[in-house]
């Protein structure tokens, strides 16, 4: 069981608040903590990241014992990280449609991918599941409400979703994908879901919320693997 916080450009602009997402989200028990590169990304944009930050991105969350991610949206992005040698990168739901060509040199590169489907209208997968690949169900409306989540999976395990990228408010829709199974929950993350700098703190979660959302996903995790 896998727990993404998903910290995005919850800093507002302020690369500086990384490292309290960073800080905050390991204390909640996250796996894993998200940034984005390449979106809103221009010199003066709210999210131009630079080489030296990603090095110090990654150095904090070695320090905070959670493991670094980065969704890439172009191929300057993907460049810059590759330095770093990435073993897994994010690929958001607007990437695999718009820049299919970016996620084939990616996986050219030997890298493994998460990728989010909240886009793709194929009624075929982008590529054939694998090792390399973790799809994610997603419906990518910002925020989903209960009646936008047709089709949600009955049982993930019965499909080739290894998991679940939430945009719903609040932590009970993820936590209904853990009990159909789902093994990896990324989860949007704030400091303050009233802060009104971009859309995406209304629906993300607060410290308090993503430890519970941790706290009871791995129980029913557990349970589920006892074959209960």
């Amino acid at each position: 069981m896998k727990f993404i916080a998903e910290c995005g450009l919850n800093h507002n602009g302020n690369l500086d608040l990384t490292y309290e997402l960073i800080r905050q989200a390991s204390w909640a028990g996250s796996d894993i903590v998200k940034f984005q590169l390449g979106w809103r990304a221009s010199e003066g944009e709210m999210n131009c990241i630079d080489r030296e930050r990603i090095a110090s991105i990654i150095d904090y969350c070695q320090y905070m014992e959670v493991t670094p991610l980065f969704s890439v949206f172009n191929i300057e992005s993907y460049d810059l990280l590759k330095d770093f040698k990435p073993s897994l990168i994010k690929i958001a739901s607007r990437t695999i449609v718009d820049e299919k060509s970016l996620v084939d040199r990616i996986l050219d590169d030997g890298v493994n991918l998460i990728i989010s489907l909240g886009m793709w209208k194929d009624d075929n997968l982008p590529y054939t599941p694998s090792d390399e690949i973790s799809y994610l169900w997603c419906i990518s409306k910002y925020p989903s409400l209960p009646r936008d989540l047709k089709g949600f999976p009955k049982d993930f395990q019965d499909t080739d979703y290894e998991g679940y990228s939430d945009h719903t408010v609040g932590i009970e829709t993820p936590i209904l994908a853990i009990s159909r199974g789902a093994n990896i929950i990324e989860k949007h993350f704030t400091l303050d879901k009233s802060d009104v700098t971009i859309r995406d703190h209304a629906l993300s979660a607060t410290p308090e919320e993503f430890c519970n959302l941790v706290r009871i996903g791995k129980e029913i995790s557990k349970q589920i693997n006892l074959g209960i």
